[in-house]
Parts: C-alpha cells; sequence; structure tokens
C-alpha cells in the first residue's frame, strides 16, 4: 500500500468516525454511557452474545466506570454449534434458516435470556466480511435482536459491503446498542 493510499484511508476512516460521533452521540455522551444510564435508572442487568461482532458490545459498555452493576455475562457464539450449546438455538433453525437470519437471532436473545437471568440481552449475528457474503446475505447484513421482559425487537440493517471489517463491526455494535436503549425508552 503507497502512503498516499494510506493516507487517503485515514482520512477517510477519520471522517467517518467523526460523523459517527456527530449523528449517534447526542450530547457528546458515548452511546454505550447511555445505555449504562438507563439500565441504572431503572435498575435492570444486560448480557450480550455476539457472533459477527466477536464481543464489541459486551467491550463497549464495559468501557464504562461501574458497568459492574448492570453488565452481567457475554458470550460470543461464533460457530452454529455454540449458539446452540450454549443458547439453545435449534439445529433445525440453523439448517433453514442459517446463522444470519432474524430467526436465529430470535433464538438467540431467548436463549441468552433464559440462561443468563438478565433483564436485557442483546445479540448479534450477521456477516462483517469482507468475505462469506452471498447475493441472498451480503456483506453489511447483520440482524440485532433485544430482548427485554416479555418485548423483543429484531432489527434486520444492511451496511455498505465495501466498509472496512473492523468498521462494519463497530457499526454493528453502535447498532446494536443503540436498538437496546431505543426498546428501554419506549
Amino acid at each position: 500500500m503507497t502512503k498516499s493510499v494510506y493516507v487517503h484511508r485515514v482520512k477517510v476512516m477519520n471522517k467517518l468516525f467523526e460523523n459517527i460521533k456527530y449523528n449517534l452521540h447526542k450530547n457528546s455522551i458515548k452511546t454505550e454511557e447511555a445505555l449504562g444510564r438507563l439500565l441504572k435508572e431503572k435498575s435492570l442487568t444486560v448480557s450480550t452474545a455476539e457472533s459477527c461482532t466477536g464481543g464489541l458490545v459486551a467491550s463497549r459498555i464495559t468501557d464504562i466506570s461501574g458497568s459492574s452493576e448492570y453488565f452481567k455475562e457475554a458470550y460470543v457464539t461464533y460457530a452454529n454449534e455454540i449458539k446452540h450449546k450454549n443458547l439453545g438455538v435449534l439445529n433445525e433453525t440453523l439448517e433453514k434458516y442459517g446463522a444470519v437470519s432474524s430467526e436465529c437471532a430470535f433464538e438467540m436473545a431467548q436463549g441468552l435470556y433464559r440462561r443468563t437471568g438478565c433483564d436485557v440481552a442483546i445479540c448479534t449475528t450477521g456477516i462483517a466480511g469482507p468475505t462469506g457474503g452471498s447475493k441472498n446475505k451480503p456483506v453489511g447484513l447483520v440482524y440485532i435482536a433485544v430482548k427485554y421482559h416479555d418485548k423483543i425487537v429484531i432489527r434486520e440493517f444492511k451496511l455498505n459491503s465495501s466498509l472496512d471489517r473492523r468498521v462494519m463491526k463497530y457499526n454493528f455494535s453502535e447498532l446494536a446498542i443503540k436498538t437496546a436503549i431505543e426498546l428501554l425508552d419506549e
């Protein structure tokens, strides 16, 4: 990689992160801090089960000092067998719909909620790329499931497939935390 290409990439990355910070972090409060405040105010606990984000949601939540008051536990369930073993995702669901599906995200959230006894379960499953995508399930596709007591929200997002893998994972984690905030703020 030439120096000019590298400098251009750094400028593009910096601009992207400036936009994320400006657009998604209201009043200069990090999204994970806003989630932490909501969890504390409502005396709730949270757990995560992540595939495509590889523990980044949990990492961001626990980056906040005092998060041990509300953060219970986390699982990185990258392999299908672990989704089944640790979260109870049915093999039939994985075979019929695949790991990257709303059905899998739903079962991940249900299983995490049962297993950990948390109040809020946040789950991610998707394709961060640059490989692994297909016509029906392209790179940048993510399903986010958030369960809060008897409510469950499942969202599908399709991000630009040309994003760098780390940027993709960060954006997926941001969407997951924002989805939890929106559900708790209803």
